[in-house]
């Protein structure tokens, strides 16, 4: 069955052989294609800096005394969750908002709502419903984490409009993207330490890395509609800026580390992670859609690398 029509059900830029068109009656694609469950990288990005802080956290509650397994476990579980709720509540809004302009991008016209298989009403509904499952995750977190969830809703409500007024979209979603590297240093302690914010710094410049080589798939669409991105800015030459954006992560991982305690293996992880962002740089090809794609998933990769060298520091300093 073919993915470039609507009429199949699946959208043009989701994987055919997806668990949804497998598990989900017919019915439910729509709403399962709203919350990008077909798509599970937004999750995944949007998860890992919320467990790399809790497990930055974990390292500096080692040197404390006061680390919890059960507790450190329990938050991974919380953010797993939420990590899926909230950006499928936010994919949803932003589909909400961007309606019309995605029945002008051949990628995005397949979509549910700019093809009709969801009304607004249904979308609004839907995004609802998801984003009362996120509440009832942070709820169970304690009072600083719940005042920072709610705040970050902020800035979930204006990424959705900053490709109309800047240059700079990827920025926005940075910072909502990123909030988990403070959520997870506050679900610990109570409060926001500087290495949490330090490490906030890190993931929005990772998010503008990324985000720049996904957009660059849109790119002549964006410029027919005036839709405003980095890989519009960046244009023909994004390897300077992508360097720069890349090695500010990396340097201010590093910084977190050192100001949160971690021990030896998160910086053999950051070393590792280092070197799969930069290869991303040498090896993209901007005028290759399919690539672009590739290289944007492959910072799941990265995502796991730095938690797995944050986890092992912090396993090793128990033993």
């Amino acid at each position: 069955m073919s993915t470039n029509s609507a009429d199949s059900g699946r959208v043009h830029d989701a994987p055919s052989n997806n668990w949804v068109y497998r598990v989900l009656p017919r019915t439910l694609w729509p709403y399962a294609q709203l919350a990008r469950w077909d798509r599970p990288i937004g999750w995944q990005l949007l998860m890992w800096p919320c467990f790399w802080s809790a497990a930055l956290a974990g390292n500096a509650a080692v040197s404390l005394g006061t680390f919890s397994a059960s507790r450190f476990a329990f938050h991974l579980l919380l953010f797993f969750i939420g990590a899926v709720a909230m950006r499928g509540a936010g994919c949803t809004y932003n589909d909400i908002v961007d309606h019309d302009i995605d029945m002008e991008v051949e990628r995005t016209r397949s979509r549910p709502l700019p093809s009709g298989r969801v009304t607004r009403l249904q979308a609004k509904i839907f995004m609802v419903l998801q984003a009362l499952a996120g509440l009832i995750v942070l709820l169970q977190l304690n009072g600083l984490s719940i005042f920072l969830g709610v705040f970050s809703l902020v800035f979930v409500a204006i990424y959705p409009f900053a490709k109309r007024f800047t240059d700079w979209p990827q920025f926005f979603l940075g910072l909502a993207f990123s909030w988990g590297a403070i959520m997870g240093w506050s679900a610990e302690f109570g409060a926001v330490g500087l290495a949490s914010i330090v490490l906030y710094l890190a993931a929005i410049a990772w998010t503008v890395g990324y985000d720049t080589i996904y957009a660059y798939q849109d790119r002549e669409d964006d410029e027919l509609i005036g839709v405003r991105s980095t890989a519009r800015r960046f244009g023909e030459r994004p390897r300077p800026w992508l360097f720069g954006l890349y090695g500010l992560t990396v340097f201010l991982l590093f910084a977190a580390f050192a100001i949160a305690g971690a021990g030896l293996l998160a910086y053999v992880g950051l070393l590792v992670a280092a070197v799969t962002l930069f290869y991303q740089i040498l090896v993209l090809d901007i005028h290759d859609a399919r690539q672009c794609l590739t290289l944007f998933k492959f910072n799941n990769i990265v995502g796991l690398i730095l938690f797995v060298g944050l986890s092992a520091a912090l396993l090793v300093r128990l033993v």
